[in-house]
């Protein structure tokens, strides 16, 4: 790659991966695989990890228990079967010292990667055994000939794919490092850098890729953890400034009167959370700007009472309202609920869901446009191009992770300026809310209504199964109903775990062969699915055998007890949300998961579902068990995905870019200070189309 000082910095930035040293055209379509196609992208490529090469010793010097690297070349590549399945790999290296074996236990395909005169480098703690040395499953480095050994560094790890290794990805990345730096501009005032005692870019680039010690590699971890975060903040900051100032909504102003009749259509006692939740909707939609609001509760905790009443709020006001659900199961169950509530008032009500037939749905849109209809139930159809509103005042999105960023702004986009209130009963961590739902503000529910009962839940085994059978048994026979949760609809070859089908003839057959059994889960069309679930709630069954499909929305006061089978195959969050079906009346309810085959780290998580009903409490471990990809993932909202700041890991660091992000939009300086340019254009770049900026600056 030219460093002629004719070329630009942008141009230098811009140079094809082909034309950089040690690239060319065949490892430039490798690279291309990880969307590494320019010098820019090459020197913001951060290492995923580093190896501490500090301390690289001769085979003869190696101290027992204590992690080394060692130098060598192959002698011996050896593959032993032990036993059915079990096998040993021995790779036997020397140096200029003495000898060194390493060994892998149940892992052949290791015997692929090396070949007797190969360089290798093996890192990892050593035994002595007899006369030489042994590493047991050593991390591995494969030397080039003539390769220096890397000596007393740290050495970045970077993702790799299949036709590049570690140490010709370093030597790309270290040159591009070396001649491109210079041609990076910083995005900070230099007074801002000094305030948050942050390292200039041009400081911490190369410091990022080949840290000199640990101390600068720290430095320069910071500076692109924190910078990442602020320009996700800035973004949502500058999203929640755009709803509040260039959107106008109708105002739709709660009063005694408007109050008091929606409450009476209640035949129940609002909870205090419940009421104050209420209020802050209401003073939301009051407002000549849209509600912009999230709305979390635990499981049971009366997300739906807040959702009515902001409906009803809105047709008090001769406006519409409409409430979009994940699934066409949980729309049309909505819409049975909504319609037994509001039998006694003037709401006239229709269901837009994909399974209508073209009449019904030619004739529902006919009567939304025309204002004939006040509440619309439905699917992610009511966003559709062909829905057109008369007076849309409110849109209300059940379940809003289900959902994503670019969906919410669909109605917007059509020119339409509702409030906007989600909900979601997967209660959601701290960092995430900052993060994923950061341009929202924020509602909780955390008491659950008098009378509630309680859930006891227990961590099933094997020796124990027929016990639990038999208490199952026992309720049902009480006049209790139940529901048996598997995880998959089809067998698999993989996760050796029964399929829905194959449960429900088994259970009909065997441990529930005197009750009436019901099947449902997501394969079946929308219309068998919703026979299925109110021939259950009808009480016409008394278990229920189905998927994870009835995680949300089923509200069947009479079912107690749940059996989750192959339980390690669920998270934390969707196991709180199935328990949540049960001891949704006056009888308390039983939950017993079983795994089967579960690793350690399920097993734990599967204890901690057992121990706590707190669905806050379990969202967070969920969160630190399995990282945010798992839960809320970004590229599920269409958020580009973090490059090097972790949310479970760098919450310190977040928690001060939100603060610095909401003071410089509040206060103008992102977009009218010109120190900040570079700032506020690097966020438009990033965040701009994803969350709809594009007449901010």
């Amino acid at each position: 790659m030219s460093t002629s000082p004719e070329k630009t910095a942008a141009e230098m930035l811009a140079t094809p991966a082909k034309f950089i040293k040690g690239v060319g055209p065949q490892r430039a379509e490798v690279l291309e695989k990880l969307r590494l196609r320019k010098a820019s992208d090459l020197l913001f490529f951060f290492p995923r990890d580093y190896q501490d090469m500090s301390e690289l010793r001769p085979i003869v010097q190696l101290e027992e228990e204590t992690p080394l690297s060692v130098c060598g070349t192959v002698e011996e590549v050896d593959l032993r079967n032990t036993g059915p399945g079990r096998c040993i790999l021995g790779v036997l290296i020397r140096d200029d010292t003495d000898y060194l074996r390493a060994v892998w236990f149940n892992q052949p395909y290791m015997q692929q990667r090396f070949s007797q005169g190969q360089r290798v480098l093996f890192s990892g703690s050593a035994k002595r055994q007899g006369m030489r040395w042994e590493m047991v499953h050593p991390q591995v480095e494969y030397l080039d000939p003539g390769q220096t050994a890397p000596a007393g560094r740290i050495l970045p790890v970077y993702p790799l794919t299949e036709g590049i290794n570690q140490g010709k990805m370093r030597q790309i990345v270290q040159h591009v490092a070396e001649t491109c730096t210079e041609a990076v501009d910083e995005v900070f005032p230099e007074a801002f850098l000094d305030e948050h005692n942050l390292w200039p870019i041009r400081a911490a680039l190369p410091q990022i890729h080949l840290p000199s010690d640990h101390g600068a590699l720290q430095q320069a971890r910071r500076r692109f953890i924190y910078q990442e975060l602020l320009v996700l903040q800035l973004a949502l900051a500058l999203r929640k400034q755009t709803l509040t100032t260039n959107l106008h909504a109708p105002q739709l102003p709660t009063s005694g009167k408007i109050d008091a009749r929606i409450v009476r259509l209640f035949p129940f006692e609002l909870t205090a959370d419940q009421r104050r939740t209420i209020d802050e909707v209401a003073a939301d939609m009051a407002r000549p700007f849209p509600m912009n609001r999230l709305l979390q509760g635990e499981v049971g905790s009366g997300k739906t009472v807040v959702a009515v009443y902001a409906m009803l709020l809105a047709v008090a006001h001769g406006h519409q309202a409409a409430l979009m659900a994940p699934t066409e199961v949980l729309a049309r169950q909505h819409y049975r609920t909504l319609s037994e509530s509001l039998v006694e008032s003037k709401v006239r009500l229709a269901l837009l869901v994909g399974s209508l037939s073209a009449a019904e749905r030619r004739k529902t849109l006919e009567a939304i446009a025309a204002g004939e209809v006040d509440l619309v139930v439905g699917t992610q159809a009511v966003i559709s191009d062909k829905v057109e509103f008369h007076k849309l005042g409110l849109v209300v999105i059940d379940e809003q992770h289900k959902f994503g960023v670019r969906q919410r702004a669909t109605l917007r986009q059509a020119g339409l300026d509702p409030h906007y209130l989600v909900m979601t009963a997967t209660p959601i961590p701290r960092t995430v809310a900052m993060t994923q739902f950061g341009d929202l503000d924020v509602s909780t529910l955390r008491d659950p209504p008098p009378g509630r009962q309680p859930v006891h839940t227990y961590l099933g085994d094997e020796e124990r199964r027929e016990q639990w059978w038999e208490f199952f048994r026992k309720k049902l026979r009480e006049g209790r109903q139940g529901f048996v949760i598997t995880p998959l609809v089809d067998e698999s070859d993989a996760l050796q775990v029964s399929n829905v089908e194959s449960a429900f003839e088994h259970l009909a057959n065997g441990e529930l062969a005197d009750f009436r059994l019901d099947l449902v889960h997501g394969r079946l069309d929308p219309k068998a699915k919703d026979a299925a679930m109110q021939s259950f709630e009808a009480g016409d069954a008394d278990v229920l055998v189905a998927t994870s499909v009835v995680e949300v929305g089923i509200n069947v006061p009479n079912a107690t007890v749940m059996t989750i089978e192959s339980g390690q195959y669920f998270g934390l969050a969707q196991l709180h949300q199935l328990r949540g079906r049960v001891s949704r009346g006056t009888h308390p309810g039983y939950v017993c998961v079983f795994s089967d085959g579960a690793n350690e780290e399920a097993q734990q998580r599967l204890a901690s579902f057992a121990d706590s009903t707190d669905g806050f409490e379990l969202a967070e471990i969920d969160f630190q068990m399995r990282g945010p990809g798992d839960l809320l993932g970004t590229r599920q909202h269409g958020l580009p995905p973090l490059r090097i700041a972790d949310l479970a890991r760098d919450k310190q660091e977040l928690t001060q870019a939100r603060g610095d992000a909401q003071q410089l939009v509040a206060g103008g300086e992102l977009v009218n200070n010109p120190e900040y340019q570079r700032l506020l254009q690097m966020v438009l770049k990033r965040y701009g189309k994803a969350l709809d900026l594009g007449d901010v600056g």
